[in-house]
């Protein structure tokens, strides 16, 4: 596979993932749209890491801190958002202000 290919699809899942997270109203959709962007930015860690240095894989590496980063990410989300449901009985973006008593 080439290299413009996968940066195609990267840049189309990264803006899919962009574009989720600016429209979307709920929490959990907010989380898998981020979730989505994460994923796009490792497939071309992978990609470029494999196309320009094959020998040593940086890019594999720091791939593998991401995806940790984003397990722990989205176990904290998630945690927080049940948080909120518990008070507010709804995971909408716009009706959880959290600053009003």
């Amino acid at each position: 596979m080439m290299l413009e290919h996968v940066l195609v699809l990267g840049a189309f899942l990264f803006s899919i993932g962009i574009c989720g997270l600016i429209t979307s109203r709920n929490m959990v959709r907010a989380l898998m749209c981020l979730e989505l962007m994460l994923n796009a930015v490792n497939m071309n860690f992978v990609t470029f890491s494999d196309f320009f240095d094959s020998r040593q894989q940086r890019g594999d590496i720091f791939s593998i801190f991401v995806i940790a980063i984003a397990a722990a990410e989205a176990a904290i989300g998630l945690a927080i958002l049940s948080s909120i449901y518990h008070n507010k009985k709804s995971t909408r973006i716009n009706q959880s202000n959290l600053l009003t008593k």
